[in-house]
């Protein structure tokens, strides 16, 4: 019996993890989001002015004499702070949204596995989390927390973590009941071997997927919270504080703040290109 259900098992197992194929609209976010990460990283070689860097005697410069967007109230690149703020935002956005993927992934696959009282506990947990916006919770956190990346981390996780938990074990209750992975509990292979050989590779792309939404949604909560003063600490350029400090002249200088606003379109736009050319190509449409 076990010879015979062995294949089975792996047969299912590496069909789950042949690469997906390019389409238009997945190379179409990649190239977008490849442009902007390119543009984050060689910021050093795309502008010789320094992102903190004050002068007030060019202070609300319009575009031209070496300053591609003009210079802000203090007299900064316009152009240098957004690319270096392209830097910081991409970074923690990513970053904020890999410890919840990572924590909530690996509750929601052992709670849909095991169910029972872990599984009961576990999505009380996640309805109160829920049941509270995720912007309200993030605020109030960060501001107990106090300003910075760390307090944005530690923020991000603790409320974002419930959304990979509930797709990850609704995903999981589906796939535990397949040919596939009832094949590989009747050969006897361990637990841990059946989570992460057989049915994580079957269950992640959903939480993949909407890992890029949810990449936009930290990104507009560190602009938020920028915005409001207590996302990244000054000097360090961002988008958030950007739009800020640029919408008291929004009717004279209005690209101050429509610049970085439009940044924060533009990646959104590319991490939904993403995701939308994953779910298309992975046929659950």
């Amino acid at each position: 019996m076990t010879t015979a259900v062995g294949p089975v098992a792996r047969g299912r197992g590496l069909a789950a993890r042949r690469p997906l194929r390019m389409n238009a609209t997945l190379a179409a976010g990649l190239a977008l989001l490849g442009a902007l990460v390119l543009a984050a990283v060689f910021a050093p070689l795309l502008t010789s002015w320094d992102p903190i860097e004050q002068d007030l005697s060019r202070s609300l410069q319009d575009p031209g004499n070496g300053h591609l967007l003009g210079t802000d109230q203090l007299g900064r690149d316009v152009f240098a702070r957004l690319l270096y703020g392209a830097r910081t935002d991409l970074r923690v956005g990513a970053l904020a949204v890999l410890f919840p993927f990572l924590i909530g992934g690996a509750l929601g696959l052992v709670a849909g596995w095991r169910g029972g009282w872990f599984d009961l506990v576990l999505m009380r947990v996640v309805d109160i989390v829920v049941a509270i916006p995720f912007f309200v919770l993030v605020i109030a956190l960060v501001f107990a927390l106090g300003s910075g990346t760390r307090s944005i981390y530690i923020a991000i996780t603790l409320v974002g973590w419930v959304a990979y938990a509930r797709i990850v074990r609704g995903e999981v209750l589906v796939a535990k009941e397949q040919e596939y992975a009832l094949a590989a509990r009747a050969s006897g292979l361990p637990t841990y071997r059946i989570l992460l050989r057989h049915l994580l590779p079957n269950v992640v792309l959903q939480a993949f997927v909407f890992s890029m939404s949810d990449i936009v949604l930290s990104i507009l909560a560190i602009v938020t919270l920028g915005y409001l003063g207590l996302g990244v600490p000054q000097p360090t350029p961002d988008w958030g504080s950007m739009i800020q400090e640029g919408q008291a002249f929004i009717f004279t200088k209005w690209y101050l703040a429509a610049v970085p606003g439009l940044a924060v379109v533009i990646t959104g736009l590319a991490l939904a290109l993403i995701a939308d050319g994953f779910v298309h190509r992975s046929g659950r449409r």
